[in-house]
């Protein structure tokens, strides 16, 4: 019949096509495919990096004269084994920025660190090098302008994540997180013990637990039936400023890693129904933390 014939030659789009199979390629032999169009035969190939991404990576590859040298081994010998300062990326960052003098920006509680590593970008990258004293709250603090204006030609800005784009700034930048190394298995532990399975929790932290953050996750997802690492976009997954952090009303609990309340208490603020815990790396602790919402909303008044 006519109808059947018009129906017997409608097209049927499939889901994923790829690209147009070439007239010239065999026919594939299942029955009812012609010109090798079926799915069954697609073939991924992987993509070849470009040109431009393999300079990058070449450009990103610290040299071996820099990660091999035992006499700056020496020297962040001299820092805490589990501060990541990222010392020998930093000397290959100024170098290749050809920088002369070299302003360093911490937060407080880095400041202690300050001169050591001062004198090993000194010694080991040929420049000059500022610390600037004015206390760093947060990563939207990134004093380029007075570091520049001090006769600076490139920055390196620790404890805080990329919230100040790089290609913004007066100066050339480098962030360094300081990623810090703690004791995941017990916070995994701790957890584990202090709520029950079905608890829906969310687990956040400061920049620098980031790392042992996302491991105990991992570690807790076999464990939890619903467990999270909020986000509260430009910052990255768990972490939170001041004046920032994500807003989750559907989680039981916050489970929340630092060594003080500051990043903690924006969090509580943002969400204000959900029970909060802190987890302090350095005693082993985890406490159950409260902040009295109603007295700050009367003082702003």
């Amino acid at each position: 019949m006519e109808s059947d014939a018009t129906a017997a030659d409608v097209v049927v789009p499939r889901r994923f096509s790829g690209r147009k199979p070439d007239a010239n390629s065999s026919s594939c032999a299942q029955e009812g495919c012609e010109g090798g169009a079926c799915a069954t035969e697609t073939k991924l190939v992987k993509r070849k990096p470009s040109a431009a991404a393999q300079r990058r990576k070449m450009a990103n590859q610290i040299p071996d004269e820099i990660q091999n040298d035992p006499q700056l081994t020496k020297a962040i010998e001299q820092l805490p084994w589990n501060y990541n300062f990222e010392i020998r990326k930093t000397i290959w960052k100024i170098k290749q920025a050809g920088a002369k003098r070299v302003a360093l920006q911490f937060p407080e509680g880095l400041l202690l660190y300050a001169c050591v590593i001062s004198d090993i970008l000194e010694r080991f990258a040929g420049a000059t090098s500022i610390i600037m004293g004015d206390v760093t709250y947060g990563a939207c603090c990134v004093d380029d302008l007075t570091a520049k204006a001090l006769g600076a030609d490139f920055m390196v800005h620790y404890g805080h994540s990329c919230l100040v784009p790089i290609d913004v700034t007066t100066i050339k930048m480098l962030y360094v997180f300081v990623d810090i190394t703690i004791d995941v298995s017990h916070l995994v532990e701790c957890m584990k013990l202090t709520f029950p399975q079905h608890t829906k929790l969310a687990l956040m932290g400061t920049i620098q637990f980031a790392t042992a953050m996302h491991v105990a996750v991992t570690e807790l997802k076999h464990h939890f039936h619903d467990i999270v690492v909020p986000q509260a976009k430009p910052l990255s997954p768990g972490e939170v400023l001041g004046c920032t952090s994500p807003q989750f009303p559907d989680r039981d609990a916050l489970v929340f890693v630092a060594d003080g309340r500051f990043h903690l208490e924006s969090a509580m603020i943002a969400n204000p129904s959900v029970k909060a815990f802190r987890y302090d790396p350095y005693p082993k602790v985890l406490s159950c933390e409260s902040y009295d919402l109603p007295q700050m909303v009367s003082i702003r008044k």
